[in-house]
Formats: C-alpha cells, structure tokens, sequence
C-alpha cells in the first residue's frame, strides 16, 4: 500500500511548473547575490565619471535680463 502511494505521488505531475519557476527564481537570486558584491562598485565609478563629465560639459545660458 506504501509502495503504491510512493508510486503515484511520484507519477504525478502536478504543480511541477510552480517548482521548477520556484527554483529557477532561486537560482536567479543566488547568482545576483554573488555578482552583484563585485560588479555594484564598478558600476558606480562608471556613473560618476559619467556625471562628472557631463557636468564639466554643461554650460548654463546667460540669464535673461
């Protein structure tokens, strides 16, 4: 009687997509948590010298008199 109910359950698919995205989004999660460490500083120096230069560029309008 175990043995058949160990069967069937195993036998039965429902519910497998929910599993499979569950352990996709965990697997996601995890990787974003190992990269994230090394590549956050970078992206930051990129952005500020991305802001730093186009500060420099910028010239405000003479004002309006």
């Amino acid at each position: 009687m175990v043995s058949q109910m160990f069967r069937r359950f195993l036998a039965d698919e429902r519910g497998q997509d929910l599993i499979e995205y569950g352990l996709l989004a965990g697997i996601i999660g995890i990787a974003g948590a190992l990269i994230l460490p090394s590549v956050g500083p970078l992206m930051d120096n990129a952005f500020r010298n991305w802001g730093t230069q186009i500060y420099s560029i910028w010239e405000p309008s003479a004002p309006v008199p």
